[in-house]
C-alpha cells in the first residue's frame, strides 16, 4: 500500500471516530491537527493505519484539551 493510501486510510479512520463521538471540532483546524500528527509518525517509520490513526486521535485530544483550557483561563481573566 502506497504512503499516500496509507496516510488516508488514518485520517479517515481519525477522522470518522471523533465525528461520531461528537469530539470533532472545526474543520480545517482539526484535519491540521490529525495531519500533522499521522505525519510526525510517518517520520519515524511508523506505516500501521490503526497506530496512525489511534495516535493522531490522542494528539486532537490533547489538543483540544489545551484549546479548552486555554478559553476557560481567557474567560476568567476576561
Amino acid at each position: 500500500m502506497s504512503i499516500r493510501c496509507t496516510v488516508e486510510s488514518a485520517f479517515f479512520i481519525a477522522w470518522s471516530c471523533l465525528e461520531q463521538s461528537g469530539e470533532l471540532g472545526p474543520p480545517d483546524e482539526s484535519a491540521n491537527v490529525l495531519l500533522d500528527a499521522i505525519e510526525a509518525q510517518l517520520r519515524t517509520g511508523e506505516r500501521r493505519q490503526l497506530m496512525l490513526a489511534n495516535r493522531a486521535i490522542d494528539a486532537y485530544r490533547v489538543h483540544a484539551a489545551e484549546r479548552r483550557s486555554t478559553a476557560d483561563r481567557e474567560a476568567r481573566v476576561g
